[in-house]
């Protein structure tokens, strides 16, 4: 088996523990700005750590950043922020699976950011999974409770949903280019040194802008330290490993493999929140896995 394989399910089986561990932020008392902050600010200080060890031991030099570099981390961490912000929004619109579904539209936009942007193509098998994947988002869009003419399909939970994979797809394109842009052998250094950076990159943005926007919100999340460092653990880990995988792979193959995260997040549905699953978000649901069953046999 290759390793990104086992990484990628890794890093799903991490990122959607940490998605549950912010929906029950969100679900309690901070603020979606709150609940996304807290990923980002209890993380960076363990991928620090982590990094100055591993390069210590290892004896490997500090990599050496260059203007891509850093054109494509900040860009991805901008876009990580803004996505995460409309998962953890859209939680409170539909179910946590559906949530998480949505936001798995971002494999077929990473095959498409991809081609763009770092030249990545997409097959004839692969044109045909957007396609399917986009008929399982029309049946997710539809809200359960109906409504009238083009607002059945095109109501916020689907804007939010289809803008954070928009974004997810951004910053995985952003990361695999910085990551690639060190130019350096060691996979676990280039995945770490740029974790690190986007990390705390993404911690400081974050502080500014809570502190002009929503006084008090930080002293909030700080004070939720119990819940926010297992966000953080959980979200070093995840990021470690998409990190590590987009080194290794094409992009869009690690996020087409990723979708086994839905697997996990329908049992978290199911068993964790007790929340309800209509047929029609089954069948939306089903026709996603087709695209990425497709994406991960053909593309």
């Amino acid at each position: 088996m290759q390793a990104w394989i086992p990484i990628t399910i890794a890093a799903a089986f991490s990122q959607n523990l940490r998605f549950m561990l912010q929906k029950r932020l969100k679900d309690t008392k901070l603020s979606t700005a709150g609940a996304t902050f807290a990923r980002f600010v209890y993380s960076a200080p363990l991928v620090a750590v982590i990094l100055a060890v591993y390069l210590s031991v290892t004896q490997q030099a500090v990599p050496t950043p260059n203007a891509r570099f850093f054109l494509f981390a900040f860009t991805g961490g901008i876009a990580q922020i803004t996505a995460t912000m409309c998962v953890v929004a859209l939680f409170a619109a539909r179910n946590f699976a559906v949530g998480i579904t949505f936001k798995k539209t971002e494999v077929v936009l990473t095959a498409l950011v991809g081609l763009v942007v770092l030249g990545e193509g997409i097959s004839l098998w692969g044109s045909l999974a957007i396609a399917v994947g986009f008929a399982g988002l029309i049946l997710l869009s539809d809200p359960p409770e109906g409504g009238q003419g083009w607002r059945r399909f095109f109501n916020k939970a689907a804007g939010l949903g289809l803008l954070s994979g928009i974004l997810f797809a951004c910053s995985a394109i952003g990361y695999r280019g910085a990551s690639l842009s060190l130019g350096i052998e060691g996979i676990v250094a280039r995945a770490g040194f740029t974790l690190a950076c986007v990390t705390a990159f993404q911690s400081v943005v974050m502080a500014l802008w809570m502190r002009m926007r929503e006084p008090g919100e930080i002293t909030r999340v700080l004070a939720a330290w119990r819940v926010g460092a297992l966000v953080g653990v959980s979200s070093m880990i995840g990021s470690f490993c998409w990190f590590t995988a987009f080194t290794l792979q094409n992009a869009a193959l690690v996020k087409a493999l990723g979708q086994v995260e839905l697997l996990f997040s329908y049992l978290a549905t199911i068993f964790v929140f007790r929340e309800a699953i209509t047929k029609r978000e089954l069948g939306g649901t089903a026709l996603i896995l087709l695209s990425v069953l497709v994406l991960v046999l053909f593309l």
